[in-house]
């Protein structure tokens, strides 16, 4: 398997790991891959994840502020927020509401 597409799945099965309701940074993803630095990296690989056959919840992936700068990548401007808004997650101005509440750190999923 080519290290892109092996780098991606790792993304991917963190990422499915995210509970509904909950949302994770790019940054916190990389750092539990032990790629710290490359938050850039999971960011690709969540743009990818609409092309492949995971069910992939890349709409509970944001940045380390909380700003859905992945939006772009769900078909209209809107629908990354309205799959948060579906799960209770608050958006104003872009930015999820109560973000360091709502973080899940993937190391949560090790206890």
């Amino acid at each position: 398997m080519p290290l892109k597409e092996s780098f991606f799945n790792d993304v991917y099965e963190v990422a499915s790991k995210i509970p509904y309701g909950r949302v994770t940074s790019y940054g916190a993803i990389a750092e539990y891959l032990g790629l710290r630095g490359s938050a850039r990296m999971v960011g690709w690989a969540m743009n990818a994840s609409h092309t492949g056959k995971n069910n992939v919840p890349a709409h509970r992936v944001v940045n380390r502020n909380g700003l859905l700068t992945g939006k772009h990548h769900f078909g209209g401007p809107k629908v990354m927020e309205q799959l948060l808004r579906s799960e209770g997650i608050k958006v104003k101005d872009d930015k999820v509401v109560k973000f360091e509440k709502l973080f899940w750190d993937p190391r949560e999923s090790e206890q």
